[in-house]
């Protein structure tokens, strides 16, 4: 298991294990974890589960493709960080990964 921390705006930060191969929105939604709305269930079809990823983390975690970024065109406040958690896949390397979701999503 990955060990993914979210911090939700606003709360406490919330640990949840993820299945390695996973997106880190699927460990996001069944931990209820606030500010994750995923509501193209993961298709890259919305900006609803956008997040930022902490900066020691954008490296390991990548670019994000094209089509997300098109994607977080409809995001709000997107910064260089942004990423759709949809989009990320969990692997050993983002064990302890952090990422905040934003205030409100897109």
């Amino acid at each position: 298991m990955t060990k993914i921390t979210f911090f939700a705006a606003p709360g406490e930060p919330r640990a949840v294990d993820a299945l390695r191969g996973a997106s880190v929105m699927e460990p996001a939604l069944r931990n209820a974890v606030p500010g994750i709305e995923a509501e193209c269930g993961g298709a890259c079809a919305c900006a609803t589960c956008h997040v930022y990823v902490a900066d020691e983390w954008t490296e390991k975690v990548g670019k994000p493709s094209q089509m997300e970024e098109d994607m977080l065109d409809f995001a709000f406040e997107v910064r260089p960080n942004s990423r759709l958690a949809c989009q990320i896949k969990v692997t050993e390397a983002l064990d302890g990964l952090v990422v905040t979701t934003p205030a409100k999503q897109g």
